[in-house]
C-alpha cells in the first residue's frame, strides 16, 4: 500500500498577513475546529474590536454568555502581543483568553501559564500553536496545538482550600470527573468538555459552531438529563428550521419526551431528555452515568445528521 508523505506548509504562503488569517480562523466551520481542540463552544461577536487605543483580532462569546478573546499571530510570539493581549482581557472582562501562535517563547509560555496559576478559576488562558499541513498536492489542513491551558484542578483546589467551593460544587465536581472516567472506561467516541463544579458538562463535535450537547444534574429538583443546543445569532433560525422540517421525526424518536425550549435571549434555543436522578446518592452513579451516556450518543447520531442539511 503506497501512502502519502505529509508536507509542513508556511503559514506565510497561506495567509500573507495576519489579518488574512483572522478572516480565516473567523469562519463558522474554522472557529468550530478551534472550539473542539480546546473544549469550550462559542461564536464570533466581531472582528477587530476597539480596547482603548488597540484593535482585538476576535471577539467571541461562549455559551454562557462570557467573552471570549482571541489574539492571532503567525510569527513567533512577542512581548507587544502579550501586552495587548492583557489590555484586551482588562478592557473586555473576557473570562477565556486564547493566545494563538505560529511558535510559543518558552518564557511566553511561562507568561500564560503563571496567569492560569495567579487567577481565579473564572478565567482561562490558552496558548495555542497553529500549523498547516499537506499530502501532495491536497489543500492544506490546520492543526492546532495546545501548549499551555488551564490548570483547572489546582485552581480548584486552591479555591476549595480558601472556602470558595461549596459542598454542592464539590459533589458537581466529582460526579462529571466520575462520568468522564466512565466514558473512558467504555470506549465512548463522544467528547467531553473539561469537568468543572458546575451542573452542567457540555459535549462537542458536531463540526459546526452553534451546536453542542450539555449533560445535567441538578440537585434541587432531583433530575440529571441532556440538552441539544443552538447557540449564536442563528439560534433562533437554526431552531425553527428543526421545527419547521422534522419536528415530528425528532418528536418520535425521543417518544415525545422532548421538550421544546425558545429562550428569551434569542441567541440560545434548546431540546432537552429529563430524567428523575438524585446525584447525592453516589450508590446510583453507574446507572445515572449509563443513561447520559446513551442520551448523549443518540443527540450525537441523530442530530448530526439533521444540522448538516439545515
Amino acid at each position: 500500500m503506497q501512502l502519502g508523505k505529509l508536507e509542513k506548509v508556511d503559514l506565510r504562503k497561506q495567509w500573507k498577513f495576519e489579518e488574512n488569517f483572522s478572516e480565516w480562523l473567523a469562519g463558522e466551520e474554522n472557529i468550530s475546529l478551534l472550539s473542539e481542540e480546546i473544549g469550550i463552544e462559542f461564536y464570533v461577536v466581531n472582528q477587530e474590536e476597539h480596547v482603548g487605543p488597540f484593535r482585538a483580532d476576535i471577539l467571541c462569546k461562549d455559551e454562557n454568555n462570557h467573552f471570549v478573546l482571541i489574539e492571532n499571530q503567525i510569527e513567533k510570539t512577542d512581548h507587544k502581543h502579550l501586552g495587548q493581549l492583557m489590555t484586551y482581557a482588562a478592557g473586555l472582562e473576557a473570562v477565556t483568553i486564547i493566545w494563538i501562535s505560529k511558535n510559543f517563547t518558552d518564557e511566553h509560555r511561562a507568561a500564560i501559564d503563571w496567569l492560569n496559576g495567579i487567577t481565579s478559576s473564572g478565567f482561562n488562558f490558552f496558548a495555542i500553536e497553529i500549523e498547516l499541513y499537506k499530502i501532495g498536492d491536497s489543500l492544506a489542513a490546520p492543526k492546532f496545538n495546545i501548549v499551555a491551558q488551564p490548570n483547572d484542578w489546582s485552581k480548584t483546589l486552591r479555591s476549595s482550600a480558601k472556602g470558595e467551593m461549596s459542598e454542592t460544587k464539590t459533589l458537581q465536581l466529582e460526579f462529571w470527573k466520575a462520568f468522564c472516567e466512565y466514558l473512558e472506561n467504555s470506549k465512548s467516541k463522544i467528547r467531553a468538555g473539561k469537568p468543572q463544579p458546575q451542573h452542567w458538562l457540555s459535549f462537542f463535535g458536531f463540526g459546526k459552531s452553534g451546536f453542542h450537547v450539555d449533560a445535567f444534574a441538578n440537585t434541587w429538583d432531583k433530575r440529571i438529563g441532556v440538552i441539544f443546543l443552538m447557540t449564536g445569532d442563528k439560534a433562533k433560525e437554526n431552531y425553527f428550521k428543526l421545527k419547521e422540517k422534522y419536528e415530528i421525526e425528532i418528536n418520535k424518536k425521543f417518544n415525545n419526551e422532548l421538550i421544546w425550549k425558545q429562550s428569551e435571549d434569542v441567541k440560545e434555543c434548546k431540546l432537552a431528555l429529563r430524567h428523575s436522578a438524585d446525584i447525592r446518592d453516589r450508590n446510583d452513579w453507574n446507572k445515572q452515568h449509563k443513561y447520559l451516556k446513551e442520551k448523549i450518543e443518540d443527540f450525537f447520531e441523530f442530530f448530526v445528521p439533521l444540522i448538516k442539511q439545515i
